[in-house]
């Protein structure tokens, strides 16, 4: 049997891929969250999802990158409801549509595929029926943010000071665009930055006003791009963080403690990871009969017109 946890998160945010009835999804559970949710209405979904999660990996491995900063996205703002997934309509602007959102693609997961641990997580969670891209800012925190804004703002779901500098461990894969440097680069080079790792970046970002044309980033970690590990602490604790969160997290009081014992200990580093995860999968679910089953992904049922 294919392995399960994080590799069916597409379950978590998208149910109505697999067709099931908002009678079905609802019934037995008590109204919440449970490990195999769908073990009795839909007992082939892990193996679906796991099946098409590989298969789209080995077409493309850099999708993964995407899959894991959508759980970020979807989550962080205001519920884990999918609403990340939404069209915007003649009425507002979706989550997608942000300037926040920039590079999303591929709304599947990717922990497992990048090497990092394997997560069990709960399931039943229903739809959102509204994406409102005017939220964002309040919820989702900002790379470019202090550290304090960050850990207030992963705090108010629930994840306290370990679970934030694990869950900013994910800056160990994929790639920052240039559009997210810049201001650390010109008209003056930011000191804080290594100077060793300084020409690399100028390389990849040579103009003040990035083309927006052209595809120009950095990649986050230079020594095992495609893995999600520990080697993002060590690089942090070097100054060679790409994001001022980077650097704040590898110097704050609070959290650089933390980020010392993570460079020393993947395991540590999973750990805490896996725990934060978890939190942040279980933030503000939409179950019961809250929400709905999507007929289609990115589109609300026709017969609901707002959230309840």
């Amino acid at each position: 049997m294919a392995p399960k946890g994080l590799t069916f998160l597409a379950v978590l945010i998208c149910v109505s891929a697999l067709s099931l009835s908002p009678s079905v999804a609802g019934e037995g559970q008590n109204n919440g969250l449970v490990m195999n949710f769908y073990k009795e209405s839909c007992p082939q979904a892990e193996d679906i999802i796991t099946e098409q999660v590989k298969l789209l990996y080995k077409r493309h491995k850099n999708t993964a990158f995407s899959w894991l900063r959508n759980i970020f996205h979807d989550c962080a703002v205001q519920s884990c409801d999918a609403s990340l997934l939404l069209d915007s309509t003649r009425r507002s602007l979706s989550e997608k549509e942000t300037d926040r959102s920039f590079g999303l693609r591929n709304f599947r997961d990717g922990i497992v595929s990048l090497g990092g641990p394997h997560i069990p997580l709960k399931t039943g969670r229903r739809d959102g029926r509204r994406s409102r891209a005017d939220v964002v800012e309040q919820f989702l925190p900002d790379h470019n943010e202090s550290i304090s804004a960050v850990l207030d703002k992963f705090g108010a779901m629930g994840i306290d000071t370990p679970g934030v500098v694990a869950l900013l461990g994910a800056h160990s894969v994929g790639r920052t665009h240039c559009v997210k440097l810049v201001h650390r680069l010109y008209p003056e080079i930011d000191p804080a930055l290594n100077p060793d790792h300084v020409p690399h970046i100028l390389k990849k970002c040579p103009d003040a006003i990035p083309d927006p044309k052209a595809v120009q980033y950095v990649r986050n970690d230079r020594g095992t791009p495609m893995i999600l590990d520990n080697n993002y602490y060590r690089n942090i604790l070097d100054s060679k963080g790409l994001l001022i969160v980077d650097h704040q997290l590898a110097n704050d009081k609070r959290t650089k403690p933390y980020v010392k014992k993570m460079a020393k200990s993947q395991d540590y580093f999973f750990k805490e990871f896996s725990r934060a995860i978890t939190l942040l999968s279980e933030n503000n679910p939409l179950t019961g009969t809250k929400g709905e089953v999507r007929k289609q992904c990115n589109v609300a049922n026709k017969h609901h017109d707002q959230d309840p």
